[in-house]
């Protein structure tokens, strides 16, 4: 899911950027009235179209926290849905304003496409599913050698693949595809005895198999994938909004501020409650950041704090039931950790 930046493609990026970020995004998005977030095809937990062809998922609701801090109202945002081989070129050349879409944060993508990193919105690493039917008795990845392995091509999971094997001395039979729906399509036909690709991604594609029950996720992580949202290079205002706003959704979490008690909190005599709801007298919070001083206040809003978009999407509210784990806040011995809003 995560592709690897190619010399001739980092290239032409400098031009596109150099372009797309001459004039203010804000401004641009300002100007039309909605953000424009590029999104997976589709992948359960993350982003993906309901059956009335609503998008939902943590990837897409951090998408409409964007909207509810430059326009106070979440809605006012568009997804477009990106294949893995075209996201890049799509931030670019400013087809969308932001990437919210499982993409993996390395220094090729901040230094030869010109990309940046918001932050961390789900710390992941690559795994293996396999169907424990046909596999009975495999329960390490240390025991796939000789394996037909289904992964998308062109992608740092394809190359983390290589890795693993070759530093286990196992050989492996790569069945390759360029997409994702490809990909899940041949796994679940039988085509090869393993899947690889981010372990959240892996939970999230065995609730579309013909037979969940049957398949088996390893434990084994063998790659860091740390997934967050982008921003072209060269508009430090946007990256600002998009960075303060993954950081609100943390800070909110931490301070107990939710969905439900957001209003009620605007009256807390907290100092740091307070500063955070932009309530303090004379606060420029938030239109140093060139939005409204209650922004973080339409963050919560619209779609709760990170604990809250969290469990929704991929935790304990969702069909995934993944655990916080690493994603917790660092209070709780998790990652998952902002700067403070002052």
């Amino acid at each position: 899911m995560k592709h690897i930046a190619i010399g001739i493609l980092g290239t032409a990026a400098l031009g596109l950027m150099a372009s797309a970020a001459s004039a203010s995004t804000l401004a641009d998005v300002k100007a039309k009235g909605f953000v424009q977030c590029g999104v997976s095809t589709g992948l359960a937990g993350f982003s993906a179209p309901d059956d009335k062809g609503d998008w939902k998922g943590l990837d897409a609701d951090f998408c409409r926290a964007v909207a509810a801090a430059v326009f106070g109202d979440g809605t006012k945002v568009k997804f477009t849905p990106l294949s893995a081989d075209v996201r890049f070129t799509a931030l670019q050349s400013g087809e969308v304003d932001v990437l919210s879409r499982n993409t993996t944060w390395t220094i090729n993508r901040d230094t030869a496409l010109g990309l940046n990193f918001a932050g961390v919105t789900y710390y992941d690493g690559q795994g293996f599913m396999i169907n424990a039917k046909k596999l009975p008795g495999v329960n390490s990845a240390l025991q796939l050698s000789g394996a037909a392995v289904c992964v998308q091509t062109g992608t740092t999971t394809e190359l983390n693949l290589a890795d693993y094997f070759k530093a286990n001395k196992m050989e492996y039979n790569p069945v390759v595809f360029k997409s994702l729906e490809e990909t899940n399509a041949a796994y679940d036909a039988g085509r090869c005895d393993v899947y690889t690709t981010d372990q959240s991604g892996l939970y999230g594609i065995r609730l579309t198999l013909g037979s969940p029950a049957d398949h088996v996720v390893l434990p084994e992580i063998i790659s860091k994938e740390p997934l967050g949202p982008a921003v072209r290079q060269g508009d430090d205002q946007w990256y600002h909004i998009v960075k303060w706003t993954y950081f609100a959704l943390l800070d909110a979490e931490e301070l107990g501020i939710t969905q439900a008690n957001v209003d009620e909190m605007k009256n807390s005599t907290n100092p740091e409650i307070k500063r955070v709801l932009g309530q303090e007298a004379d606060t420029k919070i938030g239109t140093d950041l060139g939005v409204s001083n209650d922004w973080v206040v339409n963050i919560v809003k619209a779609v709760g704090n990170y604990g809250e978009l969290f469990e929704r999407n991929v935790g304990s509210g969702s069909p995934l039931k993944i655990a916080r784990g690493i994603n917790a806040l660092w209070t709780k011995g998790g990652l998952q950790y902002a700067p403070p809003i002052r």
